[in-house]
C-alpha cells in the first residue's frame, strides 16, 4: 500500500504524461493534481484539461498556468546576461525551463497539500536530474515519483501500445509507421530527439523543422532590426516597447523567417552518454548576438573577460540542474551587477541564417572613446611611446628564458 495520498504531475497532455497519469492511478491509487505550464510552446493547452477531466481528475486539481513572462524575465534574460552557451553551441532552451517548472510544482504541492510530485523525464535523460534537484532544493522532504525509473514501458512503441490499450488519445506528430519525435518547446526553443536522429550520421529531414525556414528558402532581402537595452535586457524592438515574453516571441518570428537559429548537436549528458538533438532557437540566437554587441562598448575589458571565464561554469550549472544552488545564485549576483551599465542600442541585419551586427551605441554608458581609438591625429590623447615600456616589461621573462635556452645549446 503506497503512502502517497496526493501527487502533483507535471502534465503536458502528450504521450508520455498521458500514459503516466493513467499509470499513477493504477499503480499508486492516489489523488492526482495536474500542472500544465504555458511557457510559450505555441500549442493549445486546453486539450490537456479535457484529457485530465476524462481520466477523472477533479476540476479544482487541474492547473494550467501562463508562465511566459516569468520564464523570460526571471530565467531566460538573467541567463543571457552571462552570454550563456553550453559546450560552445547549445543555448540551453530545455535546461532553463526546468527550474521554473520545479518551482511551480512545489508551489502547487504547498497549495494543495500534496506529498509527492511526478514527472515524465526518462531515466536516460538530463531532465530527471533538473526537476528533482530543483524540487529538493525548494522542498527537501518532497517525494518524487519518476515512472521511467519504475515501469517497464521503456520505448515509444510500448507507450503507444499502452495508450491504445487504455483509450488514451495521442496526437501523432509523425508519419505512419514510426514513433513521434521526443520534443520540447517553449518560448526560447524547440528541440527534437529520437527516430532517425539517433544516428548522428543521418541528416535531419526538412519536414521536421517547425519554427524556421531553411536558409536556402529565406528571403533574398536582408531585414534590419533595432534592439534597445536597459541593464542588459531588451525592452524595445524597432522603438516599440515590449514585455520580456513579447520580445522573445517577436524575435522568434522574425528570426525564423530568415532561417536563423537551427542547430544539430551531439551533447554530453551528465548521465554519461552522448546524445544527438536538433534545436531551433531563433530569438535566443538574436538575443545572444545583440547582447554581446552592446556589452562590447559598455563593459570594462577585465569585467568582460571575467564574465567569459565564468560563463562555461555558469552554463554547466544550468545544464546540470543547479539553478537553485547557492553557487549559481552567487554567480548570478555578480553577473547581474555587471549589467547596470549595459544600456544602449544595437542594430542587426538578418540574412539567410545569419545575424550580423551593423551598429551599436550607448549615449550614457559607452566606454568607446573615438578620440583615443582614431587612426587620425588624436591631438595628444594617446602617447604611442608608452607602448615601448609596456612591451619591454612583458617581454622580459621571454627574453630571460630564451637566453637560458641559448646557454644550454
Amino acid at each position: 500500500m503506497s503512502d502517497v495520498k496526493k501527487v502533483v504531475l507535471a502534465y503536458s497532455g502528450g504521450l508520455d504524461t498521458s500514459v503516466i497519469l493513467k499509470w499513477l492511478q493504477d499503480t499508486y491509487h492516489c489523488e492526482i493534481v495536474t500542472f500544465t505550464a504555458d511557457l510559450g510552446q505555441g500549442e493549445e493547452l486546453e486539450p490537456a484539461r479535457a484529457k485530465a477531466l476524462k481520466f477523472g481528475i477533479k476540476p479544482e486539481n487541474i492547473f494550467i498556468d501562463d508562465l511566459r513572462e516569468e520564464f523570460v524575465r526571471d530565467f531566460v534574460f538573467p541567463m543571457f546576461h552571462a552570454n550563456t552557451v553550453y559546450e560552445g553551441e547549445y543555448l540551453l532552451g530545455t535546461s532553463i525551463a526546468r527550474p521554473l517548472i520545479a518551482k511551480r510544482l512545489i508551489d502547487i504541492v504547498n497549495a494543495t497539500g500534496a506529498d509527492a510530485i511526478s514527472h515524465g523525464a526518462t531515466g536516460k535523460g538530463n531532465d530527471q536530474v533538473r526537476f528533482e534537484l530543483g524540487a529538493y532544493a525548494l522542498k527537501p522532504g518532497i517525494k518524487v515519483i519518476a515512472p521511467w525509473r519504475e515501469w517497464d514501458l521503456l520505448s515509444r512503441e510500448k507507450l503507444l501500445a499502452y495508450a491504445e490499450q487504455h483509450g488514451i488519445p495521442v496526437e501523432m506528430k509523425h508519419k505512419a509507421g514510426g514513433s513521434p519525435y521526443s520534443m520540447d518547446a517553449n518560448l526560447l526553443h524547440i528541440s527534437y530527439e529520437g527516430r532517425h536522429l539517433e544516428d548522428p550520421s543521418a541528416e535531419a529531414e526538412e519536414s521536421m523543422w517547425r519554427w524556421t525556414v531553411s536558409p536556402e528558402n529565406a528571403p533574398d532581402a536582408a531585414e534590419y532590426i533595432n534592439l534597445d537595452y536597459v541593464r542588459g535586457d531588451v525592452v524595445a524592438i524597432n522603438g516599440v516597447a515590449m514585455k520580456a515574453h513579447e520580445v522573445l516571441a517577436t524575435l522568434n518570428a522574425v528570426g525564423g523567417k530568415h532561417g536563423i537559429g537551427r542547430l544539430d548537436l551531439v551533447e554530453n549528458r551528465f548521465v554519461g552518454m552522448k546524445s544527438r538533438g536538433c534545436y531551433e532557437t531563433p530569438g535566443g540566437t538574436i538575443l545572444l548576438k545583440g547582447h554581446r554587441a552592446i556589452e562590447s562598448i559598455t563593459l570594462d575589458r577585465e569585467v568582460a573577460h571575467l564574465k567569459d571565464d565564468l560563463m562555461p561554469r555558469y552554463a554547466s550549472l544550468i545544464y546540470n540542474g543547479f539553478w537553485w544552488a547557492p553557487e549559481r545564485i552567487a554567480l548570478q549576483t555578480l553577473i547581474d551587477h555587471t549589467q547596470q551599465t549595459v544600456n544602449g542600442q544595437v542594430r542587426l541585419k538578418l540574412y539567410k541564417g545569419n545575424v550580423i551586427v551593423v551598429a551599436r551605441d550607448s549615449q550614457t554608458d559607452s566606454l568607446f572613446d573615438s578620440t583615443i581609438a582614431t587612426f587620425e591625429d588624436d591631438a595628444g590623447a594617446y602617447d604611442q611611446k608608452d607602448a615601448a615600456g609596456f612591451i619591454k616589461l612583458n617581454a622580459l621573462r621571454l627574453r630571460i628564458a630564451a637566453n637560458l635556452r641559448a646557454k644550454k645549446g
